[in-house]
């Protein structure tokens, strides 16, 4: 008679671990990783991890996924090593947030996190980061530390930023407005038109749109790193079918959270894939406002006939001029302009012209309440007020910008 004991079957290989102050925390959490592995994930806290990853046990892992709320934030160095730890192991790394302030979110980013899911879980959401890391494939740009993008576009985008040098200006409304007017200028062969929205605290593109704010947003400015052709387009939204929009984020973020390598690959990316980026920029001056100036092909500052644009103004010309920077690409609007008959306004204009020693090319009369009615219905003025005389401005300004352009790209062709 056999007297062996049953036969056990072999424990599952971990596969896995959770990696967090305290799993039980995170019901959700434990709930997810058991329906996407079973049995074959392990769990540790953040002391533990480290030496657990330099284990040769730890070689069966494919990926943790380190768990956070607002408390961890004291404990962010600790964190830090857990990730560099995880990398230095060839584990991916899947980062769990509740709570937790962009600056951190970005600074974990940063260090190497592959994904972010916040908590609590979306439906499905941590099996798709699960998927997704486990599928990625490295760039050789990513193996050597470099900072290039895979460029699929085959576009050479003109960048137009849009720049309100004081409050109230009215630089979002023009922005969103001329985006609209060149996605819609040639009705045969229409443009390819994105409008990023880059003032990542008060923007509101996504307000005059109509279109919802999405944490894809934070996630793509976060790890821009990896940021490729497909992941780029997911994080825009279409309005009305022709216009590509890049909103700001759902949270408020510091601006110089994101850094100048940041806006450029976002830059490389988006002149690759549309014809035309127009650019909502924030009013103040960052690291980074140099990288769009730079690589701007007209940069419009919105300004008004009042003291406080005057004052702003010359603070800009004088810090320009100041580093050595393209102050001449500046093209200056004047919003609310006068009219034609205004001989005293015009005298106005021109004296501020002189004093600040600047051209104003672009004139936009006053649109009165269908401007912001427009823009509180999330609709363009083109669809709501299309005869509104700042429309027809916007839209004669869209069809010189439309015109040169094409000029400039049969000469090239010739």
């Amino acid at each position: 008679m056999n007297t062996s004991p049953v036969a056990q079957s072999e424990p599952p290989q971990i596969v896995a671990c959770t990696i967090s102050r305290d799993v039980q925390n995170f019901d959700l959490l434990i709930e997810d990783m058991e329906a996407a592995l079973g049995d074959a994930w392990g769990d540790l806290s953040f002391e533990d991890a480290i030496p657990f990853l330099g284990q040769p046990e730890a070689s069966s892992l494919q990926f943790v996924t380190i768990a956070m709320d607002a408390e961890d934030e004291d404990n962010l160095v600790n964190i830090t090593s857990v990730i560099a730890a995880a990398k230095a192991a060839g584990v991916k790394v899947i980062l769990i947030a509740e709570d937790v302030s962009p600056t951190a979110l970005h600074q974990l980013l940063r260090q190497g996190g592959d994904e972010f899911v916040p908590y609590p879980l979306p439906e499905n959401e941590l099996a798709r980061a699960i998927e997704r890391v486990l599928t990625a494939k490295e760039t050789p740009a990513a193996k050597a530390g470099g900072t290039s993008v895979a460029i699929t576009g085959d576009k050479s985008g003109v960048v137009i930023p849009v720049h309100g040098i004081a409050g109230g200006t009215g630089a979002t409304v023009l922005a969103v407005n001329l985006a609209w007017e060149l996605a819609n200028i040639d009705k045969n062969d229409p443009p390819k038109v994105c409008l990023l929205d880059l003032d990542f605290q008060f923007g509101s593109a996504s307000t005059y749109l109509d279109l919802p704010r999405r944490e894809a947003v934070l996630e793509m400015l976060t790890d821009t790193a990896s940021l490729d052709s497909e992941s780029f387009m997911q994080a825009l939204l279409l309005h009305g079918e022709k216009l590509h929009v890049l909103t700001s984020p759902m949270d408020m973020i510091p601006l110089d959270m994101i850094t100048p390598e940041d806006i450029t690959r976002i830059m490389t990316l988006a002149t690759a894939h549309f014809d035309y980026v127009i650019v909502d920029m924030p009013t103040t001056m960052v690291e980074w406002s140099q990288v769009l100036l730079e690589m701007s092909h007209v940069y419009i500052a919105l300004i008004e006939l009042d003291m406080r644009s005057a004052q702003n103004t010359l603070r800009l010309k004088r810090a320009l001029q100041s580093e050595d920077l393209p102050f001449a690409k500046i093209r200056f609007a004047l919003n609310r302009a006068p009219g034609f008959t205004d001989m005293n306004g015009k005298s106005r204009v021109k004296r501020l012209a002189e004093s600040l020693g600047i051209g104003i090319e672009i004139l936009l009369p006053d649109g009165g309440k269908p401007v912001m009615q427009s823009a509180d219905h999330g609709t363009p003025m083109a669809v709501s007020a299309p005869k509104n005389p700042l429309r027809k401005e916007i839209a004669k300004l869209a069809k010189s910008i439309h015109e040169v352009n094409q000029s400039a790209a049969s000469s090239g062709r010739g």
